[in-house]
Formats: C-alpha cells, sequence, structure tokens
C-alpha cells in the first residue's frame, strides 16, 4: 500500500468535520472573529436553520486585499503575534474557521479595512478560490455562507430540523452576547428578529444585559459574585437557591470571554449549591472567570468548548468560595418567583378566580368588573362583609408579643398559626407564610455547622442507651465512622450483630427520632463516596440531623416560640430555604393580594 499526500482540499474538508459541526458553529466562528475585530455592532442573518444562508456584517476594522487572502488558506491568523500558545487573548487563533467553512460551503467574503480607500470581496466554492476583486461595501466584514454542506451531502443527513438548528444558532450569538455587553448583536432569519440586544453601559451594563437574555426574575433574584484569588478573578452573577430549573440551559460559563462547557466547572457548581437545592434543580448563573493565559490551555478542541487548567482545585475553591459567600450574604433572602408561584397556583387555569358577570360585554371576571362608575360602587357596597359578623377562626390567634416598629421586622411579626403546620406574619406592606419545619430545619442544620466549625457539636447523654437494629451492611457504615459522627455530636457503638447502641445525641436536636435518623444517616452513607470524609458531606449529614431534630409539622406554637423563630431566620444565612432547595416562607406583598381577589 503507497503512502501519499491527501489534496488540500480533502485536507480542509476534514478538518472542518471538527470546525464545522453544524450552522451554530458557523455564526459561533464568524461571530467570534468579528468581535475579535473590534466591532461595535455585529448583525447576523440565518435561513432554513443556518443551511441556506448565514450571513454576518459587523463594524470592525476590516481587512486589506492581501489579508483577505490570507484568511482563507488553514492556519493563517493575527491573532498569534508572537506563535505563544500561552498568550492568547483573543476568541480565534487556530486560523481554520474560514477554510474549512469555505471548504463545505459556498463562503464569499467583502471587507473594508480602517482608513482605506477600496474594498475587496472573494470567494470560495467547495475548496475552490475565486479573486480578490474590488467591491463596494463600507468599513468592516461581511461574510455569507450558502449552501452549507454542499461538498459533504452525507453531513446534511446528520443536521436536525431548521428548527432546531436555529435555536443552536440563537444559543451561540446569546453566549457570545453575554460576555461582550457593549457590543450590540442581531440575529434575524429574514423576516423576524431571534435576537435584538442594543449595547449596554454603565456600572449595570452587564446585568441589563443578562436581563434581557435570562428574563426579569433572574435580574431581580440575582446574587453579584466577585472574588478574586492568586491572579484569578471571578465575576457575574448567581441566582437565589428557590429560582431554579429543571436543566442546565440556564447555567452560563465563561473563561476569558470564551463560553465553555466544562465539566470542572459544572461540577463546581453543584458543590456549591448542594447543601441548599435538590439534586434534580439546577441554579441560574452567569459567571465569567479571568486568569492569566499561562494559567489555562484552550488549545484542547478546535471548537474551542473546553479548557484545561493548570491548577483546577484552586480554580474550583475560587468558585465554590465565592459562590458560599454570596448565599451566606443573601442572609433569609428567598426569591421573588415563589410568591408567583404561589400567587398561580391561587388562581385556577392561571387566570384568577372566574366569576360570571352580568355587565355587557363583560364575560368572566368579578362582580363589579366592567361596570360603570356609579354601578360599580353599589355592587362593591352589596359584596362588603355583614355588619358585626364574628366568624370563629380556624387557627390560634397570636397577640402582638413583639414591639416596635414592624419595619424592624423584615419577615414580620407573627399573628396565627394555621394547621399547626404554618405561621402566619403580618409586615409592613403583605403578609409572609412560613413553613415551620422547614424553617426550623435549616436553623438546625446551621446550628450543627456552626458549633462543629466552633470546636465540636455540644453532646447530651441519654439516660437510657437506645439500641436500633439495622442490617450487618448498614452497622458496618456506621461503625466505620463512629469517630466520625462523634465529631457531628452522635456517639454510637456496635450492639451485637445488626445493631447499634446510641449513648449521646447532638444537644441542638433536642427530643428527636432517634430510630429514624440513624437508620437515616445509613442510606445516606450508602450513598457517599466511601473515600470522602463525612466533614466533606457536612451539608448533607447536618440536614439528614436537622430534619429529625426541627419542628414537626402539626405542633402547636405559641406568640413568643414563633415569633422567636422569624427573628432567628433573619439573622441566620440560608434560611430562605430548606436543605432541598424549597422555599421556607412565601412572601405576599398587599398588591398581589389585591390582584387575587380582583381589587387591582
Amino acid at each position: 500500500m503507497i503512502i501519499r499526500r491527501l489534496p488540500e482540499t480533502v485536507i480542509n474538508r476534514i478538518a472542518a468535520g471538527e470546525v464545522v459541526e453544524r450552522p451554530a458553529s458557523v455564526v459561533k466562528e464568524l461571530v467570534e472573529n468579528a468581535i475579535d475585530a473590534g466591532a461595535t455592532r455585529i448583525d447576523a442573518v440565518i435561513r432554513d436553520g443556518g443551511q441556506t444562508l448565514i450571513a454576518v456584517s459587523d463594524d470592525g476594522h476590516g481587512m486589506s486585499k492581501d489579508d483577505l487572502t490570507l484568511a482563507v488558506e488553514r492556519h493563517a491568523t493575527s491573532k498569534l503575534p508572537d506563535d505563544d500558545l500561552l498568550a492568547i487573548d483573543s476568541l480565534g487563533f487556530r486560523g481554520e474557521a474560514l477554510p474549512s467553512i469555505g471548504a463545505v460551503a459556498r463562503l464569499s467574503i467583502a471587507s473594508r479595512a480602517t482608513g482605506a480607500d477600496d474594498a475587496w470581496a472573494l470567494s470560495v466554492e467547495g475548496g475552490a478560490l475565486t479573486g480578490p476583486e474590488p467591491a463596494a461595501h463600507p468599513k468592516g466584514t461581511r461574510i455569507e455562507v450558502r449552501d452549507l454542506f454542499f461538498a459533504t451531502p452525507a453531513r446534511l443527513k446528520f443536521l436536525k430540523t431548521p428548527r432546531t438548528e436555529q435555536t443552536h444558532a440563537v444559543d451561540a450569538v446569546k453566549r457570545l452576547a453575554m460576555a461582550y455587553p457593549g457590543i450590540g448583536f442581531s440575529l434575524s432569519d429574514g423576516e423576524r428578529d431571534l435576537v435584538k440586544l442594543p449595547p449596554a453601559s454603565g456600572n449595570e451594563a452587564l446585568l441589563d444585559r443578562l436581563e434581557r437574555i435570562m428574563g426579569r426574575d433572574f435580574h431581580d433574584n440575582a446574587m453579584a459574585i466577585d472574588a478574586e484569588r492568586e491572579g484569578m478573578k471571578l465575576s457575574g452573577y448567581a441566582g437565589l437557591p428557590t429560582l431554579n430549573r429543571g436543566n442546565a440551559q440556564m447555567q452560563f460559563l465563561f473563561v476569558n470571554g470564551r463560553p465553555v462547557r466544562d465539566r470542572l466547572l459544572y461540577g463546581a457548581l453543584r458543590g456549591a449549591y448542594r447543601e441548599f437545592i435538590a439534586a434534580e434543580r439546577y441554579p441560574l448563573v452567569a459567571l465569567f472567570l479571568e486568569l492569566p493565559g499561562e494559567a489555562v490551555d484552550v488549545n484542547v478542541h478546535p471548537a474551542k468548548a473546553e479548557v484545561r487548567f493548570r491548577d483546577s482545585g484552586l480554580v474550583r475553591g475560587l468558585i465554590v468560595g465565592a459562590l458560599k459567600h454570596a448565599l451566606a450574604k443573601a442572609g433569609h433572602r428567598a426569591s421573588t418567583t415563589v410568591a408567583s408561584a404561589a400567587l398561580g397556583a391561587a388562581r385556577p387555569g392561571g387566570g384568577g378566580f372566574s366569576i360570571s358577570s352580568g355587565a355587557p360585554g363583560g364575560g368572566g371576571g368579578y362582580p363589579s368588573a366592567g361596570l360603570r362608575a356609579g354601578l360599580r360602587e353599589r355592587a362593591d357596597e352589596f359584596h362588603r362583609p355583614l355588619p358585626d359578623l364574628d366568624a370563629p377562626p380556624s387557627g390560634s390567634i397570636v397577640d402582638d408579643q413583639e414591639t416596635g416598629d414592624l419595619a424592624d421586622y423584615p419577615l414580620g411579626v407573627a399573628r396565627a398559626q394555621v394547621h399547626e403546620t404554618y405561621i402566619i406574619a403580618q409586615t409592613v406592606d403583605g403578609i409572609v407564610i412560613v413553613d415551620q419545619h422547614a424553617a426550623h430545619e435549616r436553623l438546625v442544620q446551621e446550628r450543627i455547622k456552626k458549633a462543629l466549625e466552633s470546636g465540636g457539636v455540644p453532646r447530651q447523654g441519654m439516660l437510657i442507651p437506645e439500641v436500633v437494629e439495622l442490617d450487618e451492611g448498614a452497622q458496618g457504615r456506621l461503625i466505620e465512622r463512629a469517630d466520625e459522627l462523634a465529631e457531628l455530636g452522635l456517639v454510637i457503638e456496635a450492639f451485637g450483630d445488626g445493631a447499634v447502641m446510641v449513648r449521646e445525641i447532638p444537644a441542638l436536636l433536642g427530643e428527636t427520632d432517634i430510630q429514624g435518623l440513624v437508620r437515616d444517616l445509613a442510606d445516606d452513607l450508602a450513598a457517599f463516596d466511601e473515600g470522602l470524609a463525612l466533614k466533606q458531606r457536612l451539608g448533607d449529614v447536618c440536614a439528614t440531623m436537622a430534619c429529625h431534630g426541627s419542628v414537626r409539622a402539626g405542633r402547636r406554637l405559641n406568640g413568643a416560640e414563633m415569633n422567636a423563630l422569624l427573628r432567628e431566620m433573619e439573622t441566620t444565612p440560608h434560611s430562605g430555604q430548606c436543605s432541598h432547595g424549597r422555599p421556607t416562607y412565601v412572601e405576599l406583598k398587599l398588591a398581589d393580594i389585591e390582584k387575587l381577589f380582583g381589587r387591582r
């Protein structure tokens, strides 16, 4: 068998298989080139999901005739002046994108360099170059890609529907737009705008851009992230734990301005939120990591979506530490979406309580809806409660035990307990409904963690040790970790085959279901990594203990106990959500309640 050199066109098509995975890959590469060219405005058009047309225009510094010719040759780039792959300060640097695209599609480029009198254009069709030749074009560059993969028809079979490919292209543009809020971006399908983001400026430029992409809820419930360590800087915004999704599509990570999908970074996110959100839920974040070029390798894959860090432990520690600091600083705060969800649940069909109205053309609505002023007042008078009506309350009424202004208490003053489960508190401008079990569970968990950090969890000896029967596997797991459990306040020892004796328990738990606690801890240990110390899974262990030591639903509390719970929540970090990411309280403003009853 004779070894021979492949033709240049075949080489480019092979390279294109790595660089040009789908139309979104082309959009990403062209937009990145425009950003590197110093553009302040980037406009893109795609048709049929990008298969028939992808056009990207920018107002960057443009290219001269000679640069234009070199731009479509493999490994020709202006972004490595010193040929140093550890000093990359641009998005592109490999010099593969344009020749790879030209090898599998019909590529045309028109460009005019800054200060130049002439513009030039050339085309590449299936690897065959035509031009350059003079053209009419303003400062900047316009690149058109038509009939993607016409030169490699087999690749067309692997494309998804135009709508799916369009979605990927939109995602690519939005990710880049997040990292460069000072640049205006637009993407259309030729008929309607898919992305329209004007340039943002000022101190809130990044948050304004993120709001346009991630939504108003993220803007209202985002925590600012700003941390530095050993030459690395982490910035951006992260959502409160109670603002979460069922997938990771709203998690955006950037390294030196480059959007990446890195398992190390996603793992750090999970680690930071582990104690505050359920395993199958995902927080909303947009984090930007800046570090020296020699500390990260972006030359891992032609698509440049993967990176390698020189000190991955340092990077992970920075992310986890910064997020946990922000979560602690958020205190008892819960996301505003909790109230919206509660109100939505109270409206059958999401449209409120529909009561038929006799008003002409009024349709469904509240009795006074659609009536003229005089009739509306009479209708409202008719529907007011009868005077001297004294209906018995369904829950215990609490005398006001607090002194001072309601404004002094963010979570209000307890007014009632209903179903021995929920505390109703009055605030300055609304009400707060607290799940007493979930709230106390978080408080106990934080107490245990604080006690452990300050030298050890106080223990309470049992007058009569309690024996808990288990299978031999569960018993073995517990005894193997007996010393670590003792540090957490739980002292156990083996008691025959398949049982353990509990001699001391954490004093913070008070009266608790010891049988259930020990069995749940045994189950937790079965799910843990055997090589992982319990202190590294502190949140999980404390959550299990706190669940058994917290105020249970169904327990009647007096006014002092309820108000004490509210005051401790206000001063305890993370008290806005339980260990599973569920809210511990719902706050309803008077305006929300008035909407619920049709008063607004």
